[in-house]
């Protein structure tokens, strides 16, 4: 069945109710005995699950080092045991939410303890080192008594059970009960990101996705060691956040999208409950609320915003560039402040992104204006501006972040901008935005920077790629996800598999491990576990799926 917004995928695994064990059976300190559960045996016609462990060189993205041992294995059996250290209450959720992803498939209790770890256990251990590892590095050991993940914190623990999830047979990714065996071959995996900062962006103004949706595709991220959703939370079509100092940007502002569908927007509760998913995924929620132009929503919804206090006509349309906020007026910077004091409100994270692309409406001295009077206000309630290239030009503090989205390997005002010391944000849209088609004949997605292929969007080093921009003013990677033509949670997925693990290991790997030929081959070995989650992904030509 096709998943709409009237049915969102559900983003929490499901457990087998005769599977389920209570909370309180969680150990505090002890450990637990269980017996054997019973086994699942095939129905009449099926056949028992084949052995198809994967190598520890099929990883996305691509680890530091590698080193197999041929011929062992680990064995995750019945009684096996997740040991975590008795005084990290950080490294106890890691440990739940492997159980979590491995209950359903295995039909194990999988239980969490404190005690000392025993055969055939997976340890969870905070003894990384920090020079090595770094804060978010891992290193995995895998002989056929134990697995153990060590890293120097939780976030390191929680890259590293992303890491086992795809060491094990895809069947392990099932929501129902499978049969092994759960093997995961020895050797080591030593493991730390080249970029601090590997990003995705899902555009829900163009079209509203609901909360179950953002969660279903944040689990998808978080997958592939992403750790920032830029969510794009204003624009033309819609206004999905809601401000109870303006409260009409929502319930008239949010009332359509694309096309004229009903629309839609996040009450304050629900967009809490989308930053705590994703921290619990250890995904940081960076909120956009573009500005000075794609602001008709809010222009439409306050008349005393525009220059000639007549509200225009809500817009359904996909052109760009045809709206702006009344620089000279007074109350344009009253409202910024309160949506930004309330938007800082609700997110812990530390930057807030203003859009500033597209002002075409705007003057460059309007422009340069309205930056001047805007950039104060977001660090005055305590965050750090993000913002498209474009507003380079206003010349923001060095603390800001400048994000480009352009279709050439220069940008002068983005080269003044690292030299000034800005961090640059790489999200060239010939490149990694993901709304673009795959070819002339895909039927989702926009051409306007594309087509782009799956190796186009792989085949470029984000450290050398700007002129004049070395490494060390690189943040990271983005990955933009545009909604103009998508309106469910198949659509965002055909669209982002498989383009999104490409920009992910571009994030993640060292130059040295990024290589078009090695990624491919390890990128057909993902299809088996998007096939079990119900993922949908686009078949490219160029990889040999099996």
């Amino acid at each position: 069945m096709k998943r709409t917004r009237e049915t969102p995928r559900n983003p929490y695994r499901r457990i087998p109710a005769a599977l389920a064990l209570a909370t309180s059976a969680m150990l505090a300190g002890g450990t637990l005995s269980v017996a054997a559960p019973q086994q699942h045996e095939p129905q009449a016609g099926q056949q028992r699950d084949s052995d198809d462990t994967p190598s520890l060189h099929d990883v996305i993205p691509a680890p530091t080092s590698v080193r197999e041992e041929p011929g062992e294995k680990f064995h995750i059996k019945w009684n096996t045991g997740i040991h975590t250290p008795p005084d990290s209450s950080e490294a106890v959720e890691v440990a739940h939410y492997l159980q979590r992803q491995l209950r359903p498939s295995t039909g194990y209790g999988l239980l969490v303890n404190r005690d000392s770890p025993g055969r055939n256990d997976i340890v969870l251990r905070l003894d990384g080192s920090r020079e090595r590892l770094g804060e978010s590095g891992y290193r995995m050991d895998v002989d056929q008594d134990r697995l153990t993940i060590h890293a120097t914190g939780s976030e390191g623990l929680f890259y590293g059970v992303q890491t086992l999830r795809q060491l094990l047979p895809a069947k392990a990714e099932s929501d129902f009960p499978r049969h092994g065996p759960w093997k995961v071959r020895a050797g080591e995996i030593v493991d730390k990101p080249r970029f601090e900062r590997r990003s995705a962006m899902l555009d829900v103004a163009r079209h509203f996705f609901e909360v179950g949706q953002v969660k279903t595709y944040i689990d998808q991220l978080a997958q592939y060691k992403i750790n920032y959703l830029h969510m794009h939370l204003s624009d033309d079509q819609g206004w999905r956040i809601q401000i109870d100092s303006w409260p009409r940007l929502t319930t008239h502002g949010g009332s359509t999208e694309v096309g004229g569908g009903e629309g839609g927007y996040y009450t304050k509760r629900e967009f809490a409950e989308i930053v705590r998913y994703a921290s619990s995924r250890n995904i940081t929620i960076v909120p956009e609320i573009d500005m000075p132009g794609h602001t008709n929503a809010a222009l439409a919804s306050y008349a005393e915003l525009n220059c000639d206090g007549e509200a225009p006509d809500l817009y359904t349309g996909i052109k760009v560039g045809f709206s702006s906020l009344c620089i000279d007026k007074e109350i344009t910077y009253e409202f910024v402040d309160d949506v930004i004091r309330e938007v800082a409100a609700m997110t812990p994270g530390q930057y807030l992104h203003i859009g500033g692309d597209e002002a075409h409406a705007t003057t460059d001295e309007d422009y340069r204006k309205f930056m001047s009077r805007v950039l104060p206000i977001v660090e005055k309630y305590g965050k750090t501006p993000l913002g498209w290239h474009e507003y380079a030009k206003a010349n923001p503090s060095e603390s800001a972040m400048v994000q480009y989205w352009g279709t050439t390997n220069s940008n002068a005002e983005v080269a003044e901008a690292a030299a000034r010391g800005n961090e640059i944000l790489l999200s060239p849209a010939h490149k990694s935005y993901l709304d673009q088609k795959y070819n002339e004949d895909t039927e989702l997605g926009l051409d306007w920077a594309g087509p782009t292929t799956v190796r186009e969007a792989y085949d470029w080093d984000p450290g050398g790629f700007m002129k004049s921009v070395p490494e060390s003013s690189i943040a990271g990677v983005e990955a933009p996800l545009w909604s103009e033509t998508l309106t469910n949670s198949d659509e965002i997925e055909f669209m982002a598999f498989p383009r999104l693990p490409a920009i992910a290991e571009l994030g993640w790997s060292s130059a040295d491990e990024l290589d078009w030929s090695s990624f491919r081959q390890r990128l057909a070995k993902q299809a088996p576990s998007w096939e079990e989650q119900g993922i949908d992904y686009y078949r490219s030509e160029q990889i040999p799926w099996s």
